[in-house]
């Protein structure tokens, strides 16, 4: 297939090429772009380990992930290889643990209810919008460590101009193709990250001058951090990686749960024991394997970042040269018959039987690069879905099969997910093991 085509398909129907491509040529196979070295699509779990445990020297996952560095700031974790990497993942790694994720807990929820609240009843509607903005109040608050006021609606305003136009995949091109003569939407784009700067390094100088470093936030965590050789954070490492969490953090957890609604509308018996489980308040054992399975059946991000080969490294058999791009597709892997009996059947009693696998599971990518938001976006998915099932009934909207859409680097809900949400009791409960899809 020519480039421009290969180019087009991976855009435009993401996961179709990618099992188009395995059926054609297994589970690896490479996939060329206009104007780019070659991407080696990996599913193998053998050879998935082999990728995630290379040495740090060997592949970078860093290179791949530069398209995202107008957005991030060059100081991001997502961006860094190496001793660089994991100096600035030491930093991070104490926000996630412990008592500041339990503190973390009780205000997820508190967002939880009041979002939930304002979201439309009895009425067809795309759910993806909604929960876009439940998770970016959540990374404000949580993150950020905002209380309502003028700096965060403002922050907010930037914030959203920001990424609407870094999710779209006009942002992956260079910006002089972006905004011939200064216009256009890299124009809007650059002003809004100008504003969200502004605002950002005007939080982090006020914590500092108040020495607020004792609240659960991340920027609270992130203020007293010191390298190994003793040096603090500057402020543009902290406004890169508050960035990234908001990148990382809030579209793919809004994604996810976006899915999520979208599954269980299709699936009322898994939906109804689910229920159960929720208003029995003495295990979340179900709510946990149907989290995972939501991540199995429609992961977020189809494909782990890009691994570039910065010397010759051997992976199943076959040694790469230097800059190739590997990449662990989460897509196919969690699609595999050999791996995932009926993979299609969304069926979250898999998870009951036995946990997620280190290189079969990989919504969060795996290796060193695991994202190391992994459990708090566990956890925040957790609160909203028992939130939403005590207070509202789901509901399919119409019968209409939702595909996926690439929205940049993730893929989300065709049509945003459309369901139907009535108060609870307002309608019956449809019959125990009624079902109306499998897909």
């Amino acid at each position: 297939m020519p480039k421009a085509l290969q180019t087009l398909g991976w855009w435009a129907r993401p996961t179709a090429l990618l099992e188009q491509c395995r059926r054609r040529y297994g589970r690896r196979f490479t996939i060329r772009f206009a104007g780019e070295r070659p991407f080696v699509l990996i599913s193998d779990p053998d050879e998935l380990k082999q990728v995630f445990t290379a040495p740090p020297d060997v592949l970078h996952p860093g290179e791949g992930a530069r398209i995202l560095e107008p957005v991030v700031g060059p100081n991001s974790i997502l961006l860094l290889d190496e001793e660089a990497h994991m100096s600035q993942k030491r930093l991070l790694m104490p926000a996630f643990h412990g008592e500041r994720m339990q503190g973390l807990s009780a205000l997820v929820a508190e967002i939880a209810r009041a979002e939930i609240e304002r979201w439309p009843r009895g009425e067809a509607a795309p759910i993806h919008a909604r929960t876009q903005a439940l998770t970016l109040e959540v990374i404000l608050r949580a993150v950020f460590g905002l209380e309502a006021g003028s700096r965060l609606d403002e922050l907010r305003r930037a914030l959203t101009q920001m990424l609407d136009f870094g999710l779209s995949p006009i942002s992956l091109f260079p910006p002089a193709q972006r905004a011939p003569f200064g216009r256009g939407p890299w124009a809007g784009f650059v002003k809004a990250r100008a504003r969200a700067d502004e605002l950002i390094y005007a939080e982090i100088a006020e914590r500092r001058r108040d020495a607020a470093t004792d609240g659960d936030d991340v920027l609270a965590a992130l203020l007293p951090a010191t390298h190994g050789d003793g040096t603090p954070m500057s402020d543009e490492e902290i406004h890169d990686e508050l960035l990234t969490l908001l990148v990382a953090g809030h579209e793919t957890t809004a994604t996810s749960l976006s899915w999520a609604l979208e599954r269980l509308a299709r699936h009322p018996a898994v939906l109804e024991r689910l229920r159960d489980e929720v208003e029995a308040d003495d295990s979340d054992e179900y709510l946990t394997a149907t989290i995972r399975e939501v991540l199995r059946r429609r992961p977020v991000l189809a494909n782990a970042a890009p691994r570039t080969t910065k010397k010759p490294y051997e992976v199943g058999g076959i040694t790469y040269p230097v800059d190739v791009h590997l990449i662990a597709s989460a897509w196919l892997v969690h699609h595999d018959p050999a791996v995932y009996p009926d993979p299609y059947a969304f069926r979250p009693e898999r998870f009951l039987e036995a946990d997620p696998g280190t290189y079969t599971w990989i919504p969060f990518g795996g290796g060193r690069r695991r994202c190391i938001g992994a459990n708090f976006a566990l956890m925040e998915m957790s609160i909203v879905l028992k939130e939403l099932l005590r207070t509202t009934e789901i509901e399919l909207a119409d019968g209409a099969f939702e595909p996926t859409r690439r929205r940049a680097i993730t893929v989300a809900p065709s049509r945003g997910a459309v369901t139907t949400l009535t108060p609870r009791g307002a309608r019956p409960a449809r019959p125990f093991g009624a079902t109306l899809s499998t897909g």
